[in-house]
């Protein structure tokens, strides 16, 4: 269960923060996002804040927003219709009333001739029962169509993801995959402030129990400076001078508060990778500032991005194999194992998890954020946008594609992990 939970909240987490970094530029480009939804299938739970409909699904296996234009509008209003309309108070029409209009007594109604309610925002027809002739309403930019009882806002064209520059549609996808790099930085340099930040200096970090080292009398915080007449210039040295003498007999020159004192200890025998070890039961020394934290979270950002490129890489050249991708099913086992170990492994887990999943969306692959940014640079280059009939066929297909490789990876995690 508790495996359950982890693995729902640490996906749910990296959803977020990615649907919400695509949600924020939206917003800020002026285009409507109809819906902000984590997970796919059945609405679980919905609510609505002024035009978005946020939502959580009953399967957490990702997310959307769904903006004004990027799918077709499934409502059109077509000559020969009769609709009901409702007016604001500048006498623009605020609401068309699509079935039920007997439900709308106050609503005037129309048999449409003409409606255009992308550019021109206007609707003509003629009412019902009078011979007035043809009438022309203007219908407001925050209208709504009514079906069933349901308000669906209308999107003007200007409200529109087409309508956006270049730069604003870019930034929009863009700030999806960012916001998955910002997340795992943030854990990073949170575990950085709370745990500490590896150093590499000859001091003694927190001493284990029972260990070499507390029966020898060492401290936390002690300072080596030889051990067997040798320099410690580095944690490294200290390590590799006990590691490479197990069950020997070791003197220790340390600084502690200002006194030069002597000790000696008697490194544990333990195997590790086929070979002995030497062990005294010390952790490295850790820092816990600000910008050490800061810095920490940069770089280990930036290593594992950098080792999760290099394992794309190998992918394309072959040389990795596409069995030891793990899938939902994977992730879900990997994820129970961390989850035995502690928080701050879960942490560490959860950040690495985010910048994976920033950078597999940022490959230039279609139906991903990648995908969607190749296209926005061929635009660049033509100085046109590609046919978007075609440009959705390609993603439709690279969607398709993506699902056979989900079932193919999902299956090799099932055989792993359960057969």
């Amino acid at each position: 269960m508790n495996t359950v939970i982890a693995f729902v909240v640490i996906f749910g987490v990296l959803v977020f923060f990615h649907e919400l970094g695509h949600l924020v530029m939206a917003k800020r480009a002026g285009i409507l996002c109809r819906e902000f939804a984590i997970g796919f299938g059945p609405k679980i739970l919905s609510f609505k804040r002024k035009e978005t409909v946020y939502t959580i699904r009953l399967l957490p296996i990702g997310g959307f927003v769904r903006m004004a234009g990027e799918d077709p509008e499934m409502i059109e209003v077509k000559p020969g219709y009769q609709v009901g309309l409702l007016f604001n108070q500048k006498g623009q029409v605020e609401k068309i009333i699509l079935n039920r209009k007997e439900k709308y007594p106050n609503a005037k109604v129309i048999e449409v001739e003409q409606a255009d309610l992308e550019h021109g925002m206007f609707i003509t027809g003629y009412e019902d029962g009078e011979d007035s002739g043809l009438k022309r309403f203007e219908v407001s930019e925050t209208s709504f169509y009514v079906v069933d009882g349901e308000e669906i806002q209308i999107a003007p064209y200007n409200r529109q993801f087409a309508s956006k520059t270049l730069v604003q549609r870019t930034l929009a996808i863009a700030a999806g995959p960012f916001m998955n790099f910002l997340l795992g930085f943030l854990v990073l340099f949170y575990l950085g402030l709370s745990q500490g930040v590896p150093v590499n200096e000859p001091v003694l970090g927190e001493i284990v129990p029972d260990s070499a080292a507390e029966q020898a009398g060492l401290r936390e915080g002690d300072v080596v400076k030889e051990i067997e007449g040798t320099p410690m210039n580095s944690w490294k040295d200290v390590v590799e001078m006990i590691r490479a003498n197990p069950e020997n007999e070791l003197l220790f020159s340390i600084e502690r508060s200002g006194e030069e004192l002597e000790m000696t200890v008697t490194p544990d025998s333990v195997k590790s990778e086929n070979k002995t070890i030497g062990q005294i039961g010390v952790y490295s020394p850790v820092e816990k500032t600000f910008f050490g934290s800061l810095k920490y979270g940069l770089v280990e950002t930036y290593t594992w991005s950098k080792e999760i490129i290099f394992a794309v890489g190998k992918l394309v050249t072959g040389q990795f194999s596409i069995d030891m991708l793990s899938g939902p099913v994977g992730i879900y086992d990997m994820t129970g194992k961390v989850a035995e170990t502690g928080l701050t492994s879960l942490l560490s887990w959860t950040a690495l998890l985010s910048i994976n999943l920033g950078i597999m969306n940022l490959l230039p692959i279609p139906a991903l954020d990648g995908g969607r940014l190749l296209f926005f640079a061929i635009e660049a280059v033509r100085g046109k946008p590609i046919d978007r009939q075609k440009e959705g066929i390609v993603h439709f297909i690279g969607f398709a594609l993506l699902m056979l490789l989900m079932l193919v990876v999902t299956w090799n995690d099932i055989q792993k992990f359960f057969l």
